[in-house]
């Protein structure tokens, strides 16, 4: 059995990567791993999560 190809994504939560996401899921057909880094800005991860799990299903 010929395992799915793997894409890590520099998720933000916005509009533009959660499009991406989608797009890669679909395009792909690959599972999509979403990494977020707190690197000093502000971020809210409630909703990263929430945008995230909106667009995955």
């Amino acid at each position: 059995m010929k395992s799915k190809k793997k894409i890590v994504l520099a998720y933000s939560g916005g509009l533009d990567t959660s499009i991406i996401l989608k797009w890669l899921q679909e395009n792909y057909d690959a599972d999509v791993i979403c990494y977020t880094a707190d690197v000093g800005q502000e971020i809210d991860r409630k909703k990263i999560i929430t945008n995230a799990k909106k667009i995955w299903c």
